[in-house]
């Protein structure tokens, strides 16, 4: 992937991220928070658009497209941890986010060769 496909690839991984953990989210208020289980509703349509955003991501092949993506879940995961959770993140968060973020940068911007 190109400089050039690199912005709209992150706001798909971006949105992809809030939309998973919206879902995740949603899974975890019923069974650990005992929230209704309507909630569940929501938490499935969450998780069906965060598996259609990482379609639109424009690489060759889709394993290529979920490896970069963890990293971009990792850093959005701890900003959830901050926000949401209330959490402030430590230093091995950081330098984990760090590396994770790294491996997905290698990943999207190598010159992968076309099958």
């Amino acid at each position: 992937m190109g400089l050039s496909h690199l912005a709209p690839s992150l706001l798909f991984y971006l949105f992809a991220a809030l939309f998973e953990l919206l879902g995740s989210y949603a899974i975890w208020a019923v069974l650990r928070l005992r929230k209704s289980p309507w909630w569940l509703l929501g938490g499935a349509l969450s998780l069906l658009i965060f598996a259609t955003l990482l379609t639109r991501i424009d690489t060759n092949a889709s394993g290529r497209a979920y490896a970069a993506y963890g990293g971009i879940y990792i850093l959005s995961s701890l900003v959830w941890l901050w926000t949401v959770d209330g959490t402030t993140p430590d230093i091995y968060d950081i330098v984990g986010a760090f590396l994770s973020i790294a491996g997905a940068a290698v990943i999207l911007l190598g010159h992968h060769s076309v099958k």
